[in-house]
């Protein structure tokens, strides 16, 4: 029978239909989306989405993970393709309203950082500077943090690492010295802070710390440090 594989002695016959069965005609191909004709269908269409709109979610994204500064924001608009124009648009206007405040996030910024990893006011005027502070606004925050207070931070530091600390004065007495130059000190304030620690530890410390001319050794630290970024 046409379109059926007919029985043979050897057993079912499958050979493809001939042509004129009723099985034979081709079936329509459906699109690959469900199309009848084989084309793909029209994506959806609808209004683009303003650039404003956007500029604005990517900035409150931004500051719901911390404060930002300005110059921060900008750098996350550039890097998905806002124009210069809405950025600056969009920014304006979170500074009339007070959303972006590069003065008090200077402010809170030293605070934080002083209080929470002793750091000084060097090591925190880079980093204001890394995050596109103005140099007057970095300077205002920075002139809250005094002399005085830095030096106590660097011996409060210095106190609580003795507290561990092993090894030979003098061995010491550079590790430590090192652990405040990294963190922004002096070496004047660097060096009186440890040798004040150290002579408060021990015998063997105070004995140690005698011998250390803090002015002199400050002052050839400063030399190598002023060396250093000259060469930088």
């Amino acid at each position: 029978m046409a379109g059926r594989r007919a029985r043979t002695g050897r057993g079912w016959d499958a050979s493809p239909p001939r042509a004129g069965d009723a099985n034979s005609t081709p079936r329509p191909r459906r699109g690959r989306r469900g199309g009848s004709d084989g084309t793909d269908p029209e994506p959806p269409t609808g209004p683009p989405r303003d650039e404003a709109e956007l500029a604005r979610e990517i900035c409150l994204r931004q500051l719901a993970v911390r404060p930002r500064t300005r110059a921060e924001l900008a750098g996350a608009l550039a890097k998905r393709g806002i124009s210069d124009e809405v950025s600056a648009e969009v920014l304006d206007r979170y500074d009339e309203v007070g959303i972006i405040d590069d003065a008090a996030f200077a402010r809170a910024w030293v605070s934080s950082r002083h209080t929470g990893r002793g750091l000084a006011r060097r090591a925190l005027a880079n980093e204001l500077r890394q995050r596109g502070v103005d140099g007057e606004v970095a300077s205002e925050a920075l002139g809250e943090l005094d002399e005085e207070t830095e030096a106590e931070t660097a011996r409060a530091l210095v106190e609580r690492k003795l507290r561990t600390a092993r090894g030979e004065p003098d061995a010491v007495f550079r590790r430590l010295v090192g652990m405040l130059a990294r963190k922004g000190y002096p070496p004047g304030v660097a060096i009186r802070a440890v040798k004040d620690a150290l002579a408060a530890q021990s015998a063997e410390a105070a004995e140690f710390a005698e011998q250390i001319d803090a002015d002199a050794l400050a002052e050839a630290e400063g030399e190598l440090d002023r060396d250093s970024r000259v060469v930088e």
